[in-house]
């Protein structure tokens, strides 16, 4: 059996990672499809993988559906960045992969608080965390759609926020609530208080995707591509080792503060970043808001998972009254019971 050695290991990882950025995959989805790969090459003990083909690849995929037990979203990805590995990297056909045991998709209903429950929360945070929270529930964003932020994808005018390379690698634009718009202005001016210093130290070089960094030389230079909620300091860029670049405000201390304020605020629901985005599908619905719409907004590509929110408008399982809920019936005259001697009435 020719297993890889350490070397080629490396070397097959360098080529996964080039091929990944020629692509423009995200960094997150190249971290992850790596993983993926190194382990699919364990599990079947680092034999070549152009050695193996759909039988090794479903062996492994059984094994996370059947002894991980892991999500059928997990599964997916671990196939995806399977498939790529054979038809990307190492060009090497594949029939259609499908004997394999596939993970179990349960069916939850999505975390969503009240409105007092948001206002609650949300008043248990302060400074950028709170003004990110605030456009996590008031205009619909994924966590990591609101810390990418830029500069340019806020229109004051038209009250609105452009969403780029979002899931699916589409843009789509939302609504931005008048309500932040101060301390929205407030923050572009710290932005551009903070651009203007790193200007002066050399060190203003935000990260763009590269082929927009080759197309405009001079975009990373200016305001308009700085992110709205940068990090507190420099950090090195991962993709090129030796340089350092203003990231985007930390997304997991966003996470941590979310959490702690959920306790503060006495909430026992298990919330997160995530069910801000939930509640305000909902509580737009709730409203009246036309589902169309609504979807539009989350950038979704299927309405049927923006329906999966209409949950909260139905009362009770299947939108009935328990009984326990029911008024009395009023009371009713008795009727006699017929009796064969009683007198029918004449016709």
């Amino acid at each position: 059996m020719a297993t890889l050695s350490p070397s080629a290991r490396s070397a097959l990882g360098r080529m996964i990672r080039e091929k990944l950025r020629v692509r423009h995959y995200a960094y997150r989805t190249e971290q992850s499809y790596l993983a993926w790969v190194k382990r699919y090459l364990a599990f079947h003990e680092w034999q070549k993988p152009s050695s193996m083909a759909e039988p090794e690849i479903n062996a492994f995929l059984t094994h996370l559906a059947t002894e991980r037990k892991v999500a059928v979203n997990t599964q997916t990805q671990a196939l995806s960045a399977i498939l790529f590995l054979y038809r990307e990297v190492l060009e090497q056909p594949l029939d259609y992969v499908d004997g394999f045991v596939r993970a179990s998709r349960p069916r939850r209903v999505p975390v969503v608080l009240s409105p007092g429950e948001v206002s609650a929360l949300l008043a248990e945070l302060e400074g950028v965390s709170a003004l990110i929270a605030q456009l996590l529930y008031g205009s619909g964003l994924r966590l990591m759609e609101a810390v990418r932020l830029r500069v340019k994808d806020v229109d004051f005018n038209y009250q609105q926020l452009t969403i780029r390379d979002a899931k699916g690698n589409k843009d789509r634009v939302t609504v931005l609530p008048n309500t932040v718009v101060p301390a929205l202005q407030a923050q572009l001016q710290i932005v551009k208080l903070l651009h203007r210093q790193d200007l002066a130290a050399g060190n203003s070089c935000v990260w763009l995707p590269e082929a927009l960094a080759a197309k405009y030389k001079s975009a990373p230079q200016e305001l308009s591509w700085q992110f709205i909620f940068p990090a507190s300091r420099l950090s090195e860029d991962p993709r090129s080792p030796g340089r350092f670049r203003r990231h985007h405000f930390y997304e997991k201390t966003l996470q941590r503060h979310v959490k702690l304020a959920v306790g503060k605020a006495g909430i026992v629901k298990p919330a997160s970043c995530h069910t801000l985005r939930h509640s305000f599908a909902t509580h737009l619905l709730e409203r009246g808001a036309d589902i169309r719409t609504v979807q539009e907004l989350l950038g979704h590509a299927d309405v049927k998972t923006t329906m999966i929110y209409t949950h909260v408008l139905e009362r009770g399982g299947r939108g009935v009254i328990s009984p326990l809920d029911m008024p009395a019936l009023p009371a009713q005259a008795a009727v006699p019971l017929y009796s064969p001697d009683v007198a029918k009435p004449a016709v």
